[in-house]
C-alpha cells in the first residue's frame, strides 16, 4: 500500500514584512557555489588569502560522547536508587573525566565542502546558511532524527543562528513591520501572544518594535488552549482597539522558563488547531527539548512515535510542535547553548523551505553567518576528519567524530545529570515546605493514663512546587497567607523582605523574583511577588543540596518572623530607589538568560 501523500505546507506570505517582502539575494553570495568548483582561479569574490590566516590549527582538549551517565528513558516513578547515583559513566575519578584530543587543520585536503571541516573553509566569508558541512549535518540529523514525523510534504528547511536570541530576532523581523505610535494608525499594531510567565528576553526583543505583548493563562503543562484567558478565548474576543490580532505566538514548551511546565502533545494539537483557526505563526524557542525528566512523570510510558527516530532516547521525549503542524506554521527555535556551551552562539532555525528563505535573505545583509571558529571546532567534534590524510581529530575516542550515536549519547547522558540535580532540590524542597507549630500543651492525668503531656501539632504551608519534568528551573510559589505578620504586612512587602532575607546570613541565597517574568503590569502587580524561579543548573553538582536547603532554612527562619519591625529594618536595609532599580536590571540580565 502506498504511503499517504503529505499536504504542501500553506503559503504564509501574507505575514512577511514590508522589508522582508522587498529583500533579494545578496549578488556575491551567489557566486559561493561556484567556490567549491576543484581547480577554479577565484578572482570574483574579495577573499583574504587563507595562507595570511594567523591560525595553523585549533585545537581543544574535548569530552568522549559517554562521559555522563544517563538516566532511564522510560518513566520512573518514584525515583530509584540508581538515579541517585554517580554522573560519571566511567572508573577514572572526577578530575579526569574521559577525553579526548581535537584538532581542526588549516587543510583537510577534502574537495567536498559537506564533507570539509578545516580552517581554509571555517575563516573565510560564507554562506548565510552556515558552514556548509555543519549545516548539511544539523540539516540531516534534524529531518531525520529529531522530528522524522513533520506532516507536511518535502519537510522543513534550516538556517545556522548566531544563537536563539539571533534567531528569534530574525524571525519577528520576517513577520512584522515595526509599529509607532507617533506614526501609524493603532489598527497595524502588530501583537505577540505568550505565556501568562514568560521568558523576557523575548518580550523586550519585541516590545520596542511596538510590539502589544498579549498573556495567556497557564497551567502546570503551560499555555492554556480554551477556557477563560485561554488562547481561543482571548483570539476570539480580541479588542482591536488595542491593535492587530495577534499573528505570532512565542511559546518555550518543555522545561518552560520560568514555570518549567512541559506540554504534552494533546495540548499541542489543541493550541496548533486554535492556531489553524486564526492563523497564527508558532514560534517554538525549545533550548531544553533533550532535558525531559522520566522521574517527574506519571510512571506510564510515553506512546511510541508514528515514525522512529532510531535511538530510544529521542524517541522517548514529547515531540516538538513540528510533529503536528501540517500547515508548516511552526519556526522552531534551537541552539547549542544548553548542549554545548552558551559561549558558542550557535543555534539553527527550522521551518518550512518558503520561510527559511526569507530569513536567508535577512541573514545575509546582517549577521551573514555563525562564527566560522565555532561552527569549525562544532562540526569537528561531532563529524570528525573525513579523510586519512587528514591530520585533525575529531571528539571520538578513535580520532572519528562523535556522529548521530555520540551525539544522541552526549544528550543522554546531560539529561542524566541535570535530572539527578532536579531530584536533588526537589526532595530538600519537599521536605521543607512545611512550617511546624506547637501549639497548647495538655495534661493527660485525667485520663489515668500517664504523667506526660501531648501538644497539638500544627502545620502550615510555606510554599508549593510542581517537581518538574523537563528544563533547568523549579517555580515556587510562596504563600503569604500563612505568614504571622500577614495581617500587618502586605504580601509584595513580605516578599521583597523574604528575597532580601535570603541573601542574608547564613543563608546567602540569590534567586530570581517572579515580577522580571511578568509580561504585563497587572500580572506582576497582581500576583508576581507570590513567585520565585530556582535554577539547578548552575551552581556545583555537591552543593545543590546545601544550597536548596539554605533556601529552605531560611524561608522557615522568615515565617518565624513575629516582629514587624525586623521586617521593616530589612527593607529600610535595601538600596536608594535610584541603585535598587539598577540592581533588578542587572538581576534581570543575570537571571533572564535563556
Amino acid at each position: 500500500m502506498a504511503a499517504p501523500s503529505l499536504p504542501e505546507p500553506v503559503n504564509l506570505s501574507h505575514h512577511l514584512s514590508r522589508s522582508t517582502r522587498a529583500r533579494e539575494a545578496s549578488s556575491m553570495k551567489a557566486f559561493y557555489k561556484y567556490f567549491a568548483i576543484p581547480g577554479i582561479a577565484q578572482l570574483a569574490g574579495g577573499l583574504p588569502n587563507d595562507k595570511y590566516f594567523p591560525y595553523d590549527t585549533l585545537e581543544a582538549k574535548v569530552a568522549l560522547p559517554n562521559r555522563w551517565k544517563p538516566t532511564p528513558n522510560v518513566p520512573i516513578d518514584p525515583p530509584t536508587a540508581e538515579l541517585a547515583s554517580t554522573s560519571i559513566s566511567t572508573d577514572k575519578s572526577k578530575d579526569e573525566p574521559p577525553a579526548s584530543r581535537l584538532l581542526v587543520p588549516h587543510d583537510s585536503n577534502v574537495a567536498d565542502p559537506l564533507r570539509k571541516t578545516d580552517l581554509i573553509s571555517a575563516l573565510q566569508y560564507g554562506t548565510a546558511q552556515g558552514y556548509p558541512s555543519l549545516y548539511y549535518f544539523i540539516r540531516q540529523f534534524t529531518k531525520n532524527n529529531l522530528h522524522p514525523t513533520v506532516p507536511y510534504k518535502g519537510g522543513p528547511e534550516v538556517i545556522l543562528t548566531c544563537g536563539s536570541t539571533d534567531g528569534f530576532a530574525k524571525t519577528i523581523q520576517a513577520f512584522t513591520d515595526e509599529w509607532s505610535p507617533e506614526h501609524d494608525p493603532v489598527s497595524e499594531r502588530p501583537g505577540m501572544l505568550v505565556e501568562h510567565y514568560c521568558y523576557m528576553n523575548a518580550v523586550q526583543s519585541a516590545r520596542p518594535k511596538g510590539y502589544n505583548i498579549v498573556p495567556v493563562v497557564i497551567d502546570d503543562e503551560g499555555m492554556v488552549a480554551t477556557g477563560n484567558g485561554g488562547l481561543e478565548d482571548v483570539l476570539e474576543n480580541w479588542d482591536y482597539t488595542r491593535g492587530r490580532r495577534p499573528h505570532l505566538l512565542y511559546t518555550v514548551t518543555i522545561g518552560q522558563n520560568p514555570t518549567s511546565g512541559t506540554l504534552s502533545v494533546a495540548r499541542r494539537t489543541e493550541l496548533y488547531a486554535v492556531c489553524v483557526k486564526y492563523d497564527i505563526i508558532i514560534i517554538e524557542d525549545d533550548p531544553y527539548w533533550y532535558l525531559q525528566f522520566p522521574s517527574s512523570s506519571s510512571g506510564k510510558a510515553a506512546p511510541k512515535p508514528a515514525k522512529s527516530s532510531g535511538y530510544e532516547f529521542l524517541d522517548s521525549l514529547i515531540p516538538s510542535y513540528l510533529s503536528v503542524d501540517y500547515q508548516g506554521r511552526v519556526v522552531r527555535l534551537d541552539t547549542f547553548s544548553k548542549t554545548v556551551a552558551p559561549g558558542c552562539r550557535l543555534g539553527w532555525i527550522t521551518a518550512q523551505p518558503a520561510l527559511i528563505e526569507r530569513i536567508l535573505r535577512i541573514t545575509e545583509c546582517s549577521t551573514q553567518q555563525p562564527s566560522g571558529f565555532v561552527q569549525s571546532m562544532i562540526a569537528e567534534l561531532i563529524m570528525g576528519p573525513h579523510d586519512s590524510s587528514d591530520p585533525g581529530r575529531g571528539g571520538a575516542a578513535d580520532g572519528s567524530g562523535w556522529k548521530v550515536d555520540g551525539w544522541v549519547r552526549w544528550l543522554e547522558g546531560l539529561r542524566g545529570n541535570y535530572e539527578r540535580r532536579m531530584n536533588t532540590m526537589c526532595d530538600v524542597l519537599d521536605s521543607g515546605k512545611e512550617v511546624v507549630k506547637a501549639g497548647r500543651r495538655y495534661s493527660l492525668n485525667d485520663l489515668s493514663e500517664s504523667d506526660s503531656e501531648w501538644a497539638v501539632v500544627e502545620k502550615k504551608q510555606i510554599y508549593s512546587f510542581v517537581r518538574p519534568l523537563g528544563g533547568m528551573f523549579v517555580w515556587v510559589r510562596l504563600d503569604f497567607g500563612t505568614h504571622p505578620l500577614r495581617k500587618e504586612v502586605a504580601a509584595p512587602r513580605l516578599s521583597r523582605a523574604l528575597w532580601i532575607f535570603w541573601t542574608k546570613k547564613p543563608y546567602l541565597c540569590l534567586v530570581s523574583p517572579g515580577a522580571i517574568f511578568a509580561p504585563s503590569d497587572e500580572i506582576r502587580d497582581s500576583d508576581s511577588f507570590n513567585c520565585y524561579r530556582l535554577c539547578f543548573a548552575a551552581c556545583p553538582e555537591e552543593q545543590v543540596k546545601d544550597i536548596t536547603q539554605r533556601f529552605v532554612d531560611g524561608a522557615q527562619a522568615f515565617w518565624r518572623i513575629k516582629n514587624k519591625e525586623k521586617i521593616d529594618r530589612l527593607l529600610a536595609e535595601d538600596e536608594a530607589a535610584v541603585a535598587e532599580e539598577e540592581g533588578d536590571a542587572g538581576l534581570a540580565m543575570l537571571t533572564g538568560m535563556c
